[in-house]
């Protein structure tokens, strides 16, 4: 008989001591019902980060506290130490899940399941894996599971710093993947994260590599029609009648 599918959370984090428990105990929390492997991978923090980690390490399946080459590489990790038949989902210090699917063999085996991010009061993020997903950054991975039997190897190209997540949401996209909605998948998202800054440049790389000169230059006109227009009609200067 094959097992009941698993979800394997990764947390990532360094030097971020005071944010790093609410974290952990969001996951344990869920551990309480459903089968989850917990694994932490620590940059090598000097803050007492790793302290906290040991508190609670016979609860985790797996940590490391070691110097890396940034986020995604950690994230790369991380990937390569879940159980190969599990769906795995991200987390930063700070960040939460607030809840999972029941069971995952409710879906497909190779279907990513996504759902709603919370972002500090009154502020949801709604996901969306349609054609939105080929031109801006639409899926949050708070609320994000991923078999990992879609890519075996760890997926994250390190040589984009903030929106290594992106590209390969729209590399999945490309090749097909079937994206599911998962009402019951929910978490929430630290208010103030690296990604909040918006890079559009390095977006734009993603949707040019992905996608083409076409994605693009639609990419850019929607940029500027959310952003450069509102910008100018605030800054246009108010005439006498």
């Amino acid at each position: 008989m094959s097992r009941e599918p698993r979800f394997s959370i990764v947390t990532v984090v360094r030097n971020a001591a005071s944010d790093l428990e609410e974290t952990i105990l969001s996951v344990l929390e869920q551990k309480r019902t459903k089968a989850i492997d917990y694994l932490i991978i620590d940059g090598g923090s000097t803050d007492g980060t790793r302290q906290v980690i040991e508190r609670y390490a016979d609860r985790l399946h797996y940590w490391v506290s070691e110097p890396d080459r940034g986020t995604y590489d950690a994230m790369n990790k991380g990937w390569r130490a879940a159980d190969p038949e599990s769906s795995i989902l991200f987390l930063g210090a700070g960040d939460r899940v607030i809840s999972l699917p029941d069971r995952l063999d409710n879906y497909a085996p190779r279907d990513v399941l996504y759902g709603t991010v919370q972002m500090g009061p009154g502020r949801v993020f709604h996901p969306r894996a349609d054609w939105h997903l080929r031109l801006y950054n639409t899926l949050h991975h708070q609320a994000l599971l991923v078999p990992k039997r879609l890519h075996p190897e760890p997926p994250f190209d390190c040589r984009y710093p903030v929106y290594a997540d992106f590209d390969f949401n729209q590399r999945m996209k490309k090749d097909g993947v079937n994206f599911v909605f998962c009402p019951q998948l929910i978490g929430y998202a630290r208010p103030g994260g690296v990604s909040d800054t918006p890079r559009f440049t390095e977006t734009l790389r993603i949707v040019r590599a992905n996608f083409g000169f076409y994605w693009a230059a639609l990419a850019v006109s929607g940029y500027y029609a959310m952003t450069i227009l509102p910008l100018m009609k605030k800054l246009r200067p108010i005439r006498d009648v």
